[in-house]
């Protein structure tokens, strides 16, 4: 069993589109529940009603023209109605949250990718978000090119699937690049609370360390 965490805990995890976040996510919170844990599982963009269409907006292949600051501030704004709306009461009630992407996200494809840079997205989580930010971040980094292919890999598969959310997925290799360098360089910057995992070995492997990972901050918070 996990020991008894007496208040909320708020993870997220991070990594390019195909990095196998999805994945981990499902396997730790079964793990969790298994133990007996109360959690909850959200997303961003999306997870609330008012997110899940700033998603559809945000990663639909035909919204074209979208300049880099609005799409920012659309980030944000999902941001802000899931705090208020999912990860705040979640918390409040000791629970453990499992956030799929969160400010580190942001950060990464904004700030990175776009070439925003960092101060503008520190400045709105700040702003938009009260500065809350996750007790553990599971960032999930296979090697650029792997996880590149990956990605691509998923775009095709999705064409022609009814919910189209490939936007981002049509970028180019540079701006992909940017993006992990981004995250490479938050990592570094929050050591304590960025946990770097390695995406290159197996499924099972990658969540046996996650395991591990999680089992220790839990006692630690605890």
């Amino acid at each position: 069993m996990c020991p008894a965490v007496s208040q909320g805990f708020f993870l997220t995890f991070e990594g390019l589109d195909g990095a196998g976040k999805s994945t981990q996510l499902r396997k730790l919170a079964e793990w969790l529940e298994a133990e007996g844990e109360s959690i909850v599982l959200t997303r961003q963009p999306g997870g609330t009603r008012i997110g899940d269409r700033i998603r559809a907006l945000l990663l639909d292949s035909r919204t074209e023209n979208l300049a880099p600051r609005a799409e920012l501030g659309l980030m944000f704004s999902d941001r802000a109605q899931a705090i208020a709306e999912i990860i705040e009461p979640a918390l409040a009630k000791g629970r453990i949250v499992l956030c799929d992407r969160y400010t580190d996200s942001t950060e990464a494809y904004q700030g990175g990718g776009r070439e925003l840079g960092s101060k503008i997205v520190v400045d709105l989580h700040a702003a938009m978000c009260g500065g809350l930010q996750p007790d553990l971040t599971l960032l999930l980094l296979p090697d650029f090119a792997r996880s590149l292919e990956r990605a691509r890999r998923r775009n095709t598969r999705a064409a022609g699937h009814p919910i189209d959310e490939n936007r981002f997925e049509k970028e180019d290799e540079l701006f992909y690049r940017r993006v992990f360098d981004k995250y490479c360089e938050i990592a570094r910057r929050e050591p304590l609370r960025v946990v770097v995992i390695d995406g290159d070995q197996s499924v099972e492997q990658i969540h046996q360390r996650i395991v591990q990972v999680v089992k220790q901050r839990l006692k630690d918070r605890a």
